[in-house]
């Protein structure tokens, strides 16, 4: 145990505990983490989900997009993390172009939760996913859509642009979320979309909505590990809070923000859409 860090609820956090969590109105508290050492500090402060995110491939690779993030990439890391969690559910993601169809997806996926030990797959993808979703799902791996900005469509869209703006945009991502969620999808992330649409999404779904840059009413939040310690090297995103400003220690920061989430006190209205 780190010095600093005292011990949190012990019990594995599952899927079956985290749509607990949403019915009993628990916040669900989310960070990234690519190694042993981010992943056992996270851990002992209470986070419920580390994610190893693709963005990885900027955070640790200090490439420009997601985009050149492979498999075996998130393997490895995955696997660190892993080494580092007792409570937490480890949740990885698909990279690009690792799930472009049901057979490969399973393959990669595989790999993922085997190789990896990830307890949970994220992909990026619109209603059209449902398909796969309902693939994934009825082979036993757990599922978290990602809708709103998803980064491996930068270039795509054209940059990092908030989504669901106008009322079509909005409408469009309800129906996906539900297509989504009927084939399976056990958890949603939706990122950098208005806080309002994010408080919808939150309220129709039976699923857990995570939010990152989707304001205060989703069932929990997730951040970049470096964004929430402000050491992410250039411009801070909007949405994300340097915790480590008031803190002493790493560990500090890190249960001050699990403390934020819980308490509905993160993200305030300076970092919504």
């Amino acid at each position: 145990m780190y010095a600093g860090i005292k011990p949190h609820d012990d019990k594995p956090v599952t899927v079956s505990r985290l749509h607990r969590m949403k019915s009993e109105g628990e916040a669900i508290a989310c960070l990234t983490a690519y190694d042993y050492t981010f992943s056992a500090v996270a851990d002992a402060a209470g986070v419920d989900v580390v994610l190893i995110g693709d963005s990885l491939g900027m955070v640790m690779q200090g490439r420009d997009t997601t985009i050149p993030v492979t498999v075996d990439d998130i393997v490895y890391h995955t696997r660190c993390v892993t080494a580092g969690r007792r409570r937490a559910l480890v949740m990885a993601d698909m990279p690009f172009m690792s799930y472009t169809n049901a057979d490969e997806a399973m393959r990669n996926a595989g790999r993922l939760m085997k190789e990896g030990g990830a307890h949970m797959v994220k992909l990026e993808g619109a209603g059209d996913q449902a398909s796969l979703v309902r693939a994934l799902s009825s082979a036993g791996v757990p599922v978290c859509a990602h809708l709103g900005l998803q980064p491996q469509l930068v270039h795509k869209i054209g940059g990092y642009r908030v989504q669901g703006k106008d009322t079509a945009g909005a409408s469009q991502m309800l129906q996906d979320a539900q297509k989504l969620q009927e084939a399976g999808a056990d958890m949603l992330l939706v990122e950098c979309i208005p806080a309002s649409l994010g408080g919808a999404l939150a309220s129709r779904l039976d699923i857990p909505v995570i939010g990152i840059g989707a304001g205060p009413s989703c069932d929990g939040q997730i951040l970049v590990l470096q964004d929430m310690l402000g050491i992410t090297p250039g411009k801070t995103p909007k949405f994300s809070k340097d915790f480590m400003g008031e803190a002493e220690s790493v560990p500090a920061a890190v249960q001050a923000y699990v403390r934020a989430v819980k308490r509905g006190q993160f993200p305030a209205e300076e970092h919504c859409f």
